[in-house]
């Protein structure tokens, strides 16, 4: 917040046209129709431009009062829109817009919603990867920096502000909505979509609007914890997981050579360095996790060989699962795909326990799941036999290429994990670390403290 300031509204009435470009015109007029009688709102301003060096990407965060509807129930309450993300100037940042609304009204807004938007904003900038409607987001944090239990969130579209068409492209607004741990979980193992249908349902928890009251102390599963999971358990058997793959701590072990093989690719052992991804294996698993996210008859994996279009975009940002150092590694011509007779992966306890969201929600449904290490270009990618373009296949169900580990799992598999793995379903903190392994077929899987994949060693 060092760098922001609140203003008054910088639209007003008169010179508008002279004064701003079109795109940042077509998203005034919107907000200006929401809200005709606030043409000056409290709003928050970079004071230097996040193009000119700056550390804020949204230019402008506006401040409405909303009457709220009493008709549906809907209380008074604070209403955000921020300008940044889309393309206002015609330099080809085309990004959705961010929303919050925020209940019930205070005299004033408060601040901690716009350093949250800026958060968000710069994520967006720095991964270059664009936020949609059904998107969670891990926070791990009261979002006000309270004692709140909404420390998440989900991602919607606004119910009142309407896309509008600017002359460098079409804009839409999302709108965040925050949620409990317990409500993101269930995102997780279901979908974004499916739980903010919930939270419209029930009053209390956001209601048709889905506004954010941070005093909410009771989840959606703690006012009706049968009918709502029980809507969560048949909506994951029908429509499975629509989470492809996740950042995480995570390591596997090729244990079917000695540690001392020099020529040993696996992803990572104590005391070696890993190899790291190439330009176009970052380019495929992060293929593979977008297309999770499309409803498909098959779930496909893109070829190795699938060319990389980093000229279209800005030089000047990073994709989100390249490795800085990713430029000066050896060619991926030369690094060749080995089949591993036996593998040993390594999981934190937050990793874990995702698992059976990655055999439930995802491979049950002829899909896919990575794990992509945050501390270093490990990946690891679970993928069912419906899965096409795999480097993994049943007569090899355990592939590497360089640090990248693919795990074929047939049906009757996953449903024997499954049974085994069942504790890690509880989340809830036990004593590590937890082992659970297969010898027939050649797997063990470790849940592990954070502390080991801290280790500088890992």
């Amino acid at each position: 917040m060092d760098e922001m300031r609140p203003s008054s509204g910088a639209a007003a009435h008169l010179g508008l046209a002279s004064i701003f470009p079109p795109g940042l015109q077509a998203i005034y007029g919107e907000s200006r129709r929401l809200y005709p009688d606030q043409a000056n709102p409290l709003q928050v301003t970079a004071i230097v431009k996040y193009w000119l060096g700056g550390p804020d990407p949204l230019d402008y965060i506006s401040m409405y009062r909303n009457v709220g509807c009493p008709g549906q129930d809907i209380p008074e309450h604070w209403h955000y829109v921020s300008l940044g993300l889309s393309d206002l100037y015609g330099d080809n940042r085309v990004h959705d817009l961010l929303v919050t609304q925020l209940g019930p009204s205070e005299t004033a807004p408060p601040t901690w919603p716009a350093e949250l938007m800026q958060g968000l904003a710069r994520y967006v900038f720095q991964s270059e990867n664009t936020f949609c409607s059904g998107d969670h987001i891990s926070w791990h944090s009261p979002l006000d920096n309270s004692e709140s239990r909404i420390q998440h969130m989900l991602l919607t579209e606004d119910p009142q502000m309407l896309p509008v068409q600017t002359p460098f492209g079409h804009v839409s607004f999302l709108q965040i909505v925050g949620v409990c741990t317990e409500e993101l979980q269930a995102a997780q193992q279901w979908n974004g979509q499916g739980i903010l249908d919930l939270l419209r349902g029930v009053h209390i928890a956001g209601g048709p609007w889905l506004i954010t009251d941070m005093r909410r102390g009771e989840t959606i599963f703690d006012i009706d914890p049968h009918m709502q999971q029980e809507r969560v358990d048949k909506g994951i058997e029908t429509d499975g997981s629509n989470l492809s793959g996740v950042s995480a701590k995570c390591a596997w072990d090729d244990l079917s050579r000695p540690p001392e093989d020099e020529d040993d690719s696996r992803s990572i052992c104590i005391g070696s360095q890993p190899r790291r991804l190439s330009d176009k294996d970052t380019e495929q698993i992060r293929e593979a996790l977008r297309k999770g996210l499309e409803i498909k008859s098959k779930s496909v994996l893109p070829p190795i060989s699938s060319q990389r279009h980093s000229h279209d975009r800005p030089q000047s940002r990073k994709n989100s699962l390249e490795s800085e150092s990713s430029a000066a590694i050896v060619p991926h011509e030369l690094v060749r795909t080995r089949q591993l007779e036996s593998v040993h992966l390594k999981f934190n306890q937050e990793s874990g326990t995702l698992l059976p969201l990655c055999l439930r929600g995802r491979l049950l449904h002829g899909r896919h799941f990575t794990y992509k290490s945050i501390n270093g270009d490990t990946a690891i990618t679970f993928v069912s036999t419906g899965v096409e373009g795999a480097f993994a296949t049943e007569e090899h169900p355990y592939a590497a290429h360089g640090p990248w580990l693919q795990i074929l799992l047939t049906e009757e598999f996953v449903e024997q994990m499954l049974a085994d793995i069942q504790d890690l379903s509880t989340r809830e903190v036990s004593k590590l670390p937890k082992e659970y392994s297969w010898p027939d077929k050649k797997l063990k899987i470790s849940v592990l403290p954070d502390t080991v994949f801290d280790s500088p060693l890992q």
